[in-house]
């Protein structure tokens, strides 16, 4: 059995890969500024040491894609390679080629180009983005500026089951695996899914993209999120996201699941609007 620290352990992912590990009688170690078992800054290299003590291997989520993260990953890198961690798996996003020099993209050149052996995990859409992220519905209706683009949205789950195969087992070095649900949906279509399992009457609208980024600015976002954002909704809307990747298929030898299956199993959050 090996240790793992899992950085971003508190999210979507990072939480259901820990439980993942933790079934199969690995050690998995969450790092994070609160909430953790090790506490672990970005922004402060003196955690890095203790926070990757004992690991054999590390899953790596960003602090985010408003801002450029790629010197801390490399100091990160040289004081993992020094622990003698064999492994680094990196979150990263499918897409990341419409936005080539934002955050993501440079953090996966320098994960690439550090001396642990790595492995880049690049999924589509969370399914899960309707019920906890940027598609919750808000008065029944899910906004985005997306037209009729279509997204092959994947589960969560398959994403932390990808990851724990990687993380455990001896292949996929050095490798980007692009990950994908089974089929692409519209918007409406995915919405229609929804509210079909959830009991609910819930609809999607399409926005103008300059409707959708004076919302954002509104809400002070950053705008280095505000580019990665619309970089990467802009692909959906233009169809170039709308293609399938096999890297659940490639990994875990089986379909991924569907975004209707996931919907029957996790869509019922919805049933109580909020």
């Amino acid at each position: 059995m090996s240790t793992f620290l899992i950085i971003g352990g508190t999210g979507k992912v990072g939480s259901r890969l820990s439980e993942i590990l933790r079934s199969r009688g690995h050690t998995a170690i969450v790092a994070s500024r609160t909430g953790g078992d090790v506490y672990f800054d970005w922004r402060l290299p003196d955690s890095y040491d203790c926070a990757l003590a004992g690991a054999d291997g590390v899953f790596i989520v960003g602090p985010g894609s408003a801002t450029d993260w790629s010197k801390s990953l490399v100091e990160f890198l040289r004081v993992a390679s020094a622990e003698g961690v064999g492994r680094a798996v990196l979150l990263s996003a499918r897409g990341v080629e419409f936005h080539p020099d934002g955050a993501v993209a440079r953090a996966e050149r320098a994960l690439a180009g550090g001396p642990v052996p790595w492995t880049i995990l690049r999924p589509t859409h969370f399914a899960q983005n309707f019920t906890e992220a940027m598609f919750v519905p808000q008065n029944d209706t899910v906004i985005a500026p997306v037209a009729n683009g279509a997204e092959p949205f994947i589960d969560v789950e398959d994403i932390a089951q990808v990851a724990a195969a990687v993380l455990t087992g001896t292949g996929w070095l050095n490798e980007t695996i692009e990950i994908s649900g089974p089929s692409a949906l519209t918007f409406a279509e995915a919405v229609a899914t929804l509210s079909r399992h959830a009991g609910r009457a819930l609809r999607y609208e399409d926005e103008s993209a300059n409707k959708h980024l004076a919302r954002l600015r509104e809400a002070n976002t950053p705008e280095g999120y505000i580019e990665w954002r619309m970089a990467m909704l802009g692909g959906i809307r233009r169809g170039d996201d709308a293609y399938l990747s096999d890297g659940v298929q490639r990994v875990l030898g089986r379909t991924p699941t569907t975004f209707e299956d996931w919907a029957a199993r996790e869509a019922s959050i919805l049933a109580v609007p909020g």
